[in-house]
C-alpha cells in the first residue's frame, strides 16, 4: 500500500516508524511548518528526516496547489494524526482509499484536541486508541479499529499519550493492512455517546476547591505538561501567590470551608468540596518545584489560611 502519513507532533512518530518498518511503501511524510522564532523543525519531520523518506511541509493541504502534489503521488491511503489541520473532502479524495486517521481516546468519546487530557480529568479507568475512516466530520468517521488502555489512577496525561503514541502504533499497522486485503470493516458511531474534548486554555488549570479531592487531581494529573493546575494562596498581607500543583494525594473527611488549609499529621492539606487533598508537589510563583514540606518551611503558610 502505498501511503502518506501527516503528522506533526510527537504523539504520531512511532506509528510513522512502524509503518516504515512494515510493508507498506511510505511515500511521503507531509507535516506542520516549522514555527516559533528559532523555525525549528516539528518531531515528525525531524523523524521523517532520520528515516531517509521525502518530508513535505506545507502551509496548507488544502489547497488546489497541494493537492495537486498529492495527486501526483498516486497515493493509496493517508494516514493522519496530530496534524494540526482538518482535511476537507477534496484532499481526502487525493488518495484511492480516503485517509485514516488515529485519535487517542475511545471514539466517540473525546472527540478533538484534547482526548488524553479530558480522559484523565473526567477520571476514566480505561480509555485506548481508535482508528476511523476519515470524513469531514471532526473525529467522526466510521471505526476501523480500537486498542483499550488502563489507566493508571496516579498517571498524568503526559504518561499516559506516551503510551497510547506507542500502543497505537501497531493498530494503525494493522488497519492499514486490512483495507490492502479488503478485509477492513467500518463500524458507524454511536453519536448519541459522543462527547467533546476541545483544546485546553490556560484558564482550564484553575482549581475550583468546590469540587472533590478526587476531582482535582485528576485535574492536576490531566493538565500535564500545559497548562497545569494551578491555585490562589490569599496571604494576609501583600498579592495573592500563584501556586502550581504538580500532583496531589486525596484523603477523607473535612469538615472546614473549600479552600481552608489545615495541617494533617504536619502534612499540607486543603478541604474541597469532598475530602481533602493532599499536595505532593508544590511550585510558587517564579520558583522551582519542590515537595509540599519544603514549601511548608519557606512558606509561612499555616492553619486556617485560605487559598482558591
Amino acid at each position: 500500500m502505498k501511503v502518506a502519513m501527516l503528522g506533526t507532533g510527537p504523539f504520531v512518530v512511532p506509528t510513522l516508524r512502524a509503518l516504515h518498518a512494515s510493508t507498506h511503501d511510505v511515500a511521503l511524510v507531509v507535516s506542520r511548518p516549522p514555527r516559533g522564532r528559532k523555525r525549528e523543525p516539528s518531531p515528525m519531520q525531524v523523524a521523517a528526516e532520520e528515516l531517509g523518506l521525502p518530508a513535505w511541509t506545507p502551509e496548507t493541504v488544502n489547497c488546489d496547489e497541494s493537492r495537486a502534489e498529492l495527486n501526483s503521488r498516486g497515493l493509496d491511503l493517508l494516514v493522519v494524526c496530530d496534524y494540526g489541520e482538518i482535511l476537507k473532502r477534496a484532499t481526502l479524495e487525493t488518495a484511492r482509499l480516503g485517509g485514516v486517521n488515529l485519535h487517542g481516546s475511545l471514539l466517540p468519546k473525546y472527540r478533538g484536541a484534547a482526548p488524553v487530557q479530558w480522559a484523565v480529568y473526567h477520571g476514566e479507568a480505561v480509555t485506548g486508541s481508535t482508528v476511523i475512516q476519515m470524513t469531514p466530520g471532526l473525529d467522526a468517521g466510521p471505526i476501523l479499529g480500537v486498542d483499550e488502555v488502563a489507566v493508571d489512577p496516579d498517571e498524568t496525561a503526559e504518561e499516559l499519550e506516551a503510551r497510547l503514541s506507542q500502543s497505537g502504533a501497531p493498530l494503525v499497522v494493522r488497519v492499514v493492512d486490512q483495507l490492502e486485503a479488503g478485509t477492513a470493516e467500518g463500524v458507524p458511531q454511536d453519536v448519541s455517546l459522543a462527547t467533546k474534548a476541545p483544546r485546553l486554555r490556560k484558564e482550564d488549570g484553575l482549581i475550583d476547591w468546590a469540587r472533590t479531592a478526587l476531582e482535582i487531581k485528576n485535574q492536576v494529573r490531566a493538565l500535564q505538561p500545559w497548562p497545569r493546575a494551578y491555585t490562589l494562596w490569599q496571604r494576609g498581607t501583600g498579592e495573592p501567590m500563584r501556586l502550581i500543583l504538580h500532583s496531589a494525594d486525596v484523603s477523607e473527611g473535612s469538615a472546614s470551608d473549600p479552600g481552608t488549609v489545615s495541617l494533617l499529621n504536619g502534612q499540607l492539606a486543603v478541604a474541597t468540596g469532598g475530602g481533602l487533598l493532599l499536595p505532593k508537589t508544590v511550585q510558587p510563583t517564579g520558583k522551582k518545584a519542590m515537595a509540599a514540606d519544603e514549601f511548608l518551611r519557606g512558606y509561612q503558610l499555616r492553619e486556617g489560611d485560605r487559598i482558591g
